[in-house]
């Protein structure tokens, strides 16, 4: 019977260890994510707003050096609660990087973490000019991962066949849309949806891909 146990949960960490292996940036970056999550914690609340101010991608950071914020910001999180990216990681992005390699997945996560960036700071920055917002936004702590999330997710609506893609891509958009109908919405939230419209977008570089067809009680890839 231990025989038996020992088998299985060798057979469950060989299967485990073969999905992040076969997805290597998607985990490597969880990783890295980890560490700096672990240093929020520890550091004073000082601290922290000064590690996270000169990573931030707002208006202030991206006029003086706008590459390093562009990159430092993927690397921490707005909020410092690392498990829930644990399944949104494993759900999208390992899927998303497994299905297209990780040159393509890496394209469409930064297109969509860059332009939504840009646009969505551009929108702000006009906003504030018109005095539709507060003018202290240009220093506002803007880190984290949703925006190359949000493309990556758009693009994985390619991954399915008719009608299941147009499906997946309602249920998606109406994610992002959200705040705009219940709410005032915010540069975020205009960053989400432009990022997501950019994974959309993307079509080009899932050619050649593997699809997922959906029929009742089966589904199988094809080329």
């Amino acid at each position: 019977m231990a025989t038996t146990s020992d088998s299985r949960f060798r057979t469950v960490v060989r299967a485990v260890v073969g999905w992040i292996r076969s997805a290597p940036a998607t985990y490597l970056w969880l990783a890295v994510l980890l560490a700096t999550t672990i240093v929020q914690h520890i550091v004073s609340p000082g601290a922290l707003d000064d590690i996270l101010g000169r990573r931030s991608t707002n208006l202030a950071n991206l006029s003086e050096h706008p590459l390093r914020p562009m990159i430092t910001s993927l690397f921490w999180l707005d909020g410092a609660y690392w498990l829930p990216y644990v399944v949104g990681f494993t759900v999208f992005l390992a899927v998303a990087e497994r299905w297209l390699g990780t040159a393509r997945f890496v394209t469409v996560g930064l297109a969509g973490h860059v332009l939504a960036t840009l646009a969505s700071q551009g929108l702000l920055d006009l906003a504030i000019g018109h005095g539709r917002a507060d003018p202290t936004l240009r220093d506002a702590i803007d880190v984290g991962v949703s925006y190359f999330m949000a493309a990556v997710i758009a693009v994985l609506a390619y991954r399915f066949d008719s009608p299941w893609r147009w499906v997946y891509a309602a249920i998606a958009l109406a994610t992002v849309i959200a705040p705009f109908a219940v709410g005032t919405p915010d540069f975020t939230d205009a960053g989400h949806l432009i990022a997501m419209l950019i994974g959309f977008a993307m079509y080009p570089i899932t050619l050649g891909r593997s699809r997922l067809q959906i029929t009742r009680g089966s589904f199988h890839f094809r080329r």
